[in-house]
Parts: structure tokens; sequence; C-alpha cells
């Protein structure tokens, strides 16, 4: 069976002033597959996600998903984007700010969707809880629900385990693993380096530019290096020199 592509970019360029964010990147993502987007702040990746959600237009380059440019795959409810910020409004409750993202997505049987995503960040009981008193944790658990309720076919999470604690970020990488069997395909940006044996293959992204893409164990014996982190500085060296 051919692959089927859920992302497909080549040479994607975006500048903000005098900054170049992305510099001719290349990407793959086919479906069912967990790429994980490593490298450190202010490397690109938050750009780049943003441009597969449609939220900014490169200044040159080609990108698709599911064949489809990104702002035609958001309105075909294609793509669901969970940021680094929990998007939620903390005056509302857990429930209320899930139907208006259901209505917003126009999705249909709302009430069993909203139960649905409820039920698998485990925060049902919590659904007429206000957001604001929630903990951070909770929260980022709302936002994943709120980014599941339209059942996208490539889910874009921007750090999503960043300041949760170790058995949240177990749980969360057991929903992203059950999703990628179901033939979701998952691109999520991270710069702690123990999140990339969860991933299928891996993009090592330094300067807005891809360094190097494979699976974990690829990556290393191709830097020849003990580990991935020194994978990753060794190849970051060699662009800069």
């Amino acid at each position: 069976m051919a692959d089927v592509w859920a992302v497909r970019a080549r040479g994607v360029r975006k500048r903000f002033g005098a900054v170049e964010a992305l510099r001719g990147l290349d990407l793959d993502v086919r479906a069912g597959e967990t790429v994980g987007l490593l490298g450190p702040n202010g490397s690109g990746k938050t750009t780049f996600i943003r441009a597969l959600a449609g939220l900014v237009r490169p200044d040159a380059g080609e990108i698709e998903v599911f064949g489809r440019s990104p702002r035609e795959a958001v309105g075909s409810g294609l793509i669901g984007y969970m940021t680094q910020a929990a998007a939620l409004y903390g005056e509302l409750s857990l429930e209320e700010n899930l139907r208006f993202f259901a209505q917003l997505q126009g999705v249909a049987e709302a009430d069993a969707r909203i139960e649905d995503a409820l039920r698998t960040v485990d925060l049902l009981d919590r659904r007429r809880s206000v957001v604001s008193t929630l903990s951070g944790g909770m929260r980022q658990r709302a936002s994943l629900a709120a980014a599941l309720l339209h059942r996208p076919r490539l889910l874009l999470l921007d750090e999503p385990t960043v300041g949760v604690d170790p058995a949240l970020r177990r749980d969360f990488w057991t929903h992203f693993r059950t999703l990628a069997d179901q033939g979701v395909a998952i691109l999520v940006s991270s710069h702690v380096m123990d999140e990339a044996a969860r991933c299928d293959r891996l993009g090592l992204i330094y300067g807005g530019v891809m360094l190097a893409t494979g699976s974990a164990a690829e990556l290393v014996a191709r830097a020849g290096t003990p580990d991935l982190e020194s994978a990753f500085l060794m190849l970051s060296d060699a662009k800069s020199t």
C-alpha cells in the first residue's frame, strides 16, 4: 500500500524583519506516523508548525497537508493544533470552552464528541469546573481535548508537555500513540531529548534549517555519538562551520 502523505514541505522559508526563522526547511510526515521536531528555543519549530496550521504564510517554498494547502486543510477539519499556551477562556467552564470550539469547528453530535474528548484526557469529572481554577496540567489536558474535538487527521502539538509532571507526560504520550495507531499523523515539537524515543521519526532543526531526519537510532549512528543529544550538538556544530 502506498504511503499517504499527511505533510509534504519543500524549501519553506520565512523571515520576520531581520530574522530568518525558516531557511529552506524540508519535511515529510506519513499518515499514522509520529514525527518529533527537536531543537532549542528559537530554532524555528513553532514558526513551521504555525505555517502548517495556516497561521503563517511562508515567503517561499511549498507546503501540502493531505494534498491541500494548509488553509484548505484547516477549513476541511483535517488539522488539530495544540499551542504552547492553552488557548482557553479562563472565565468559562471546561465544558463551555469545548462547546464554543465545537461550534467554531462545525462539529456534529457535539455532546458526544465533548464527552469523548474529556474522557480521553481524563477530565470528564471536571467538565463544569471554571478553567481558571484548573491546575496547569489540567489546562494542558483541556487544550488537548479542544484540539481533538473534530477528530483531525493531522495533529500539531507545539511543546505539549512543557511544565507537566512525568506521570502526565506519560499519559499524553499514551494518548498520542493511540491516535497514531488509528491513522492520525502527529507532528510534535520539543526541546526535551528524552521524548525522542517515543517518536517514529525525528527532525533535528537548528537555525531554521533541518539538520537531519530519521529514527533516534539512525541519527545517533549517522553522527557516531553515544546519544541523541550529542548527535544534535555534533550536527549543529558541523552546520555552523
